[in-house]
C-alpha cells in the first residue's frame, strides 16, 4: 500500500539555477561479464563468490549514501541518472505535454526545500489537532481510518482490496495486522543485547521527533515510553513473519458480522465507510487473533495513550516530507543507526525515486522510450519461452512426483502469463492535481489516487494486466494469485541482460532471474496455488511430503550461513524465512542452464575470451549478486528480508548446481561441491 512514509522532502531551484542543481554526469552503464570484477587468484572450487566478485567488491565499497551496494544498486543508480535527465527537462519552462508537465512539476515541488522549510509542521497540524480533540475510544478508531485514507501510516491495521484467495478472478476486501513503526515484531519482543539497544535508541528517537513537533523534552520522554509500551503490545498481537509465509495462516474469510463479533469494540462498518469503501458483506481477515487482541487493548489502554500513539504515528509517517530537522532526525535513526548508512541520499536522487513512485506510469513511457527498445522486448520473449520449455522438461523428469501431480504442475505452467517491460495500458493520472509549489499536497494527491483506485476494485474482476512495479524498477516478481511473471524494463539492462554479450552470459543473468520467478510458482508458497491462482491443494498425498523433505534440506543449508558476526554477536540466516527465494534461486539456475545447453546443442565447452560457455554462465550468474553491505544492514536484513544476501545467493545455489563441478574442474568434497546437495526442482 502507498503511504506518505515512503516520500522525502528536498530542494527546488528554477530555470538556469535549477539546472545547476541537477544530477552530475551519469556514471558509465553497468556491464555484463566484467573481467575486472573477478579475483582470479581465488580458487573457484573453494569460494566462487570471491572468484567471480572479489575485484568488484574491492573496487566498490559501500557509498556513504548507501547501507548496501550491489549490482542491483549499481543499475538502479544508473537508472536514476536516466530518469533524472527526463525529469529535469520536464521541469524546465517550455512546451511540454500535460503528462510531462505533471511529472516535471511534481519533481520540482519535491526539490523546493525553501517552501518546505517555510511551512514547517503546518501540513500536519490539522491532523495533530484532530488527535488532540479525541474524547472517546470510538473516535480513536475513526480518526485512524481518516488518517489512512489520506495516506498516513497511522492506523492499527491494514485494509485493502485484493484477489479472493479461493476465487482469484474476483476482488474482495481484506483486513490484516499492523500498527508497528519498527519493521518487525522482533524489534519489540526479542530480549537479546542488540534488540535491547535498538529499543533504547528508538526511545531517544521518538523523544527527539516529538520535541521537534513542539513538545517539551520531559513530556516527550514520558510519551516515548508510552508509545513503545503500546507498540510492544501490538507486536505481541502480530504474527511472526515466518509463519505468515504459509497462506493458510492468513486465510480466514468471514462475514462482516463475524468480524464484528470478533472485535465488538471496533465499529467496522463506520471504519470502512470513513476509509471510502463501498459496502460488502464478507472479507478475508489475515490474522483474527490480532483483531481480538486489538479489541482488548482499545478497552484496557488509557485513551491518552492512544492519542499519544496516534500523534506519534502522524509525525513519524510524515517526517520525510517535513523540514530538514525532521528529515535529518529520521535519517539518524532509520538510516545511520539501524542500517549503518553514513550520509543521506542526495535530494535529486530521493526526488527522482519519489516521482517514479508517485507517478510511475506517467514517467514510465518516457523511460521506456529512452532505455528499452523493441528488440530487447522481442529477445526477452524468446528467452522466457526457452526457460518455460525447460521447466516443462524438468517437471517430466522428476522421479519423486507422481504422474497426476506432474499433469497438474504442467497445467499450471502452461497457464503462466508473461509481462515484459511495461504495461499494455498505462494508468491515467488526469484526475491527479499537481501544484509546483505544494509538495505535501502533491504527495497526498498521488496517495489518495492510489487509495481510491484500489477501493474501486471491490467486487470487480481482477485485472491481471495491472503491474505492481513501475517500468524503471530494477526488480522482478511472480504473482501467485495472477499466476504471472513480471519483468520491468529497469532490470532488462546490463548486468542482467545485454544485446552485446553472448547467450551464456545472458542466460546466467536474466535467464536465472526468469527461472527464479517461474520457480516461485512452485516454491513452498507458490505450490499451494493452482494454475488459476486459487489457494488449493493440487498435490498427490505422497508428493507434498516429498516436496517438504527436499525443501527442508534447503532451509537447513541456508540456516547454517552466518549473515553477520560482530561485537553484538553472530546472526545466522533464517532458512525458513528465505526458503521461497532460495528455492527459486536453485530452480532458476537449473532451468537457465538447461535452456543454454539446449541452445548450444550441448556444446558448453566452446570458449569465448578464454572461458567456456559453462564457465561464462556461472560467472555471469554470480556477478549479478556482487555486493557490499554494512554490518548493521546485514543484521537488519537477516531478521526481515526473505532474500539471502548476495554471497549466499551465489554460494548456496552453486553448492546445489550439479553442472558447476564439471565447468570448473572441482571435485566432490570441495567447499563448492558438497558431498550431499539439496534439490527441490
Amino acid at each position: 500500500m502507498r503511504t506518505l512514509a515512503t516520500f522525502c522532502a528536498v530542494l527546488l531551484l528554477c530555470g538556469a539555477v535549477f539546472a545547476q542543481a541537477a544530477a552530475p554526469a551519469a556514471p558509465a552503464a553497468p556491464v555484463s561479464f566484467d573481467r575486472s570484477a573477478m579475483d582470479t587468484t581465488a580458487d573457484p572450487c573453494k569460494d566462487f563468490y570471491q572468484y567471480a566478485c572479489g575485484g568488484w567488491r574491492a573496487s566498490h565499497p559501500v557509498p556513504a549514501d548507501k547501507a548496501r551496494f550491489g549490482r542491483f544498486d549499481e543499475l538502479r543508480e544508473y537508472n536514476l541518472y536516466v530518469l533524472n535527465g527526463i525529469l529535469v527537462d520536464a521541469s524546465k519552462p517550455g512546451q511540454h505535454s500535460a503528462t510531462a508537465k505533471k511529472v516535471g512539476d511534481f519533481y520540482a515541488a519535491c526539490m523546493d526545500e525553501d517552501t518546505i522549510e517555510a511551512k514547517g509542521t503546518q501540513p500536519i497540524q490539522k491532523w495533530l489537532k484532530k488527535v488532540d480533540a479525541i474524547s472517546t475510544p470510538a473516535e480513536v478508531v475513526s480518526l485512524s481510518a481518516r488518517l489512512q485514507a489520506n495516506g498516513l501510516r497511522a492506523g492499527f491495521f491494514m485494509f485493502y482490496i485484493g484477489a479472493d484467495l479461493h476465487n482469484s478472478t474476483m476482488n474482495i476486501a481484506h483486513v490484516d495486522q499492523g500498527g508497528l513503526t519498527l519493521s518487525d515484531r522482533d524489534y519489540y519482543l526479542n530480549q537479546n543485547a542488540k534488540m535491547t539497544e535498538v529499543r533504547a535508541k528508538y526511545l531517544e528517537h521518538i523523544q527527539k521527533m516529538l520535541v521537534l513537533a513542539g513538545e517539551k523534552s520531559d513530556k516527550a520522554a514520558a510519551d516515548a515510553k508510552t508509545i513503545l509500551a503500546l507498540e510492544t503490545k501490538l507486536a505481541e498481537a502480530n504474527m511472526d513473519r515466518t509463519l505468515r509465509r504459509d497462506p493458510k495462516n492468513h486465510d480466514h474469510k468471514m462475514s462482516l458480522d463475524e468480524l464484528q463479533k470478533l472485535a465488538p469494540g471496533i465499529d467496522f462498518p463506520r471504519y470502512f465507510k470513513l476509509m471510502g469503501s463501498g459496502e460488502f458483506d464478507s472479507l478475508n481477515v489475515g490474522n483474527p487473533v490480532f483483531f481480538e487482541k486489538l479489541n482488548g487493548l482499545l478497552a484496557s489502554e488509557p485513551l491518552e495513550s492512544w492519542k499519544t500513539y496516534l500523534r506519534w504515528r502522524v509525525i513519524k509517517s510524515s517526517a520525510t516530507l517535513l523540514t530538514k530537522d525532521f528529515v535529518n532526525e529520521n535519517f539518524e535513526f532509520q538510516g545511520k543507526y539501524l542500517s549503518g548508512q553514513k550520509e543521506l541520499e542526495a535530494r535529486w536522487k530521493r526526488c527522482t525515486s519519489m516521482t517514479d513512485f508517485g507517478l510511475g506510469e506517467a514517467l514510465g513511457p518516457m523511460y521506456v522510450a529512452k532505455a528499452f527498445p523493441k528488440e530487447a522486448k522481442d529477445r526477452m520473449d524468446v528467452l522466457v519461452a526457452a526457460i518455460e520449455e525447460s521447466m516443462g522438461t524438468d517437471i517430466q523428469g522428476l522421479e519423486w512426483m507422481n504422474p497426476e501431480t506432474k499433469k497438474a504442475a504442467e497445467d499450471k505452467l502452461h497457464k503462466v502469463t508473461n509481462k515484459i517491460g511495461y504495461p499494455a495500458k498505462w494508468k491515467n493520472y488526469n484526475k491527479v492535481k499537481v501544484e509546483r509549489g505544494d509538495f505535501m499536497a502533491n504527495v497526498q494527491a498521488t496517495t489518495l489516487f492510489e487509495h481510491k483506485r484500489n477501493l474501486a476494485k471491490l467486487g470487480k474482476p481482477v485485472d491481471r494486466s495491472e503491474w505492481g512495479m513501475t517500468p524503471p524498477t530494477v526488480n522482478a516478481y511472480y504473482s501467485s494469485s495472477d499466476n504471472n511473471i513480471n519483468f520491468p524494463a529497469g532490470i532488462l539492462q546490463p548486468p542482467f541482460f545485454s544485446a552485446k554479450v553472448d547467450e551464456p552470459v545472458n542466460y546466467g543473468g536474466i535467464g536465472v532471474v526468469i527461472g527464479h520467478e517461474l520457480t516461485h510458482g512452485f516454491d513452498d508458497q507458490g505450490r499451494k496455488f493452482d494454475g488459476d491462482g486459487n489457494f488449493t491443494n493440487w498435490w498427490g498425498p505422497k508428493d507434498g511430503p516429498e516436496f517438504e523433505k527436499r525443501a527442508a534440506c534447503v532451509a537447513d543449508e541456508y540456516s547454517s550461513f552466518v549473515a553477520v558476526k560482530d561485537d553484538k554477536g553472530e546472526v545466522h540466516l533464517n532458512g525458513k524465512l528465505t526458503l521461497g527465494e532460495n528455492t527459486a534461486d536453485n530452480g532458476g539456475i537449473k532451468l537457465a542452464y538447461m535452456s543454454m545447453s539446449k541452445q548450444l546443442k550441448g556444446d558448453v565447452q566452446q570458449k569465448t575470451d578464454g572461458f567456456t560457455a559453462a564457465q561464462r554462465f556461472f560467472i555471469g550468474f554470480a556477478q549479478v549478486w556482487c555486493e557490499n553491505v554494512t554490518p548493521q544492514r546485514a543484521r537488519e536484513l537477516a531478521l526481515t528480508d526473505p532474500h539471502s544476501p548476495g554471497r549466499y545467493r551465489v554460494i548456496g545455489t552453486i553448492q546445489n548446481a550439479d553442472e558447476f563441478a564439471g565447468a570448473f574442474g572441482c571435485k566432490k568434497g570441495d567447499p563448492m561441491v558438497p558431498v550431499s546437495a539439496c534439490h527441490v526442482w
